[in-house]
């Protein structure tokens, strides 16, 4: 679910042509299991701290192209917990499957 510290992150100039370039760069292919790419995730999670800085949020090298089940695999696994009654969009909310 999107932090309300990322409130208008997600929707810049900025982070919209990175997110694009970089969806780009690896053919909307999704890095893990190589099904269509839907989100733009970032290895190195967005904290209050480093929303404001281009190195974490806006960094290639800290972007992965994932598809929404492997995107969702991430989340749970750090939640300890995989669910398969929820996801998350491709703004980050957490919403019923």
């Amino acid at each position: 679910m999107a932090k309300p510290y990322t409130n208008g992150f997600y929707t810049s100039k900025a982070w919209l042509e990175c997110r694009d370039s970089y969806m780009r760069t690896q053919d909307y292919i999704c890095e893990r299991c190589s099904k269509p790419a839907l989100i733009v995730h970032h290895k190195e999670y967005i904290t209050p701290d480093s929303i404001n800085d281009p190195s974490v949020t806006l960094n290639h090298n800290n972007l992965e192209a994932l598809c929404q089940d492997c995107h969702n695999k991430e989340h749970f696994k750090h939640a300890g917990v995989l669910r398969e009654d929820v996801m998350f969009d491709e703004f980050g909310n957490l919403v019923k499957v």
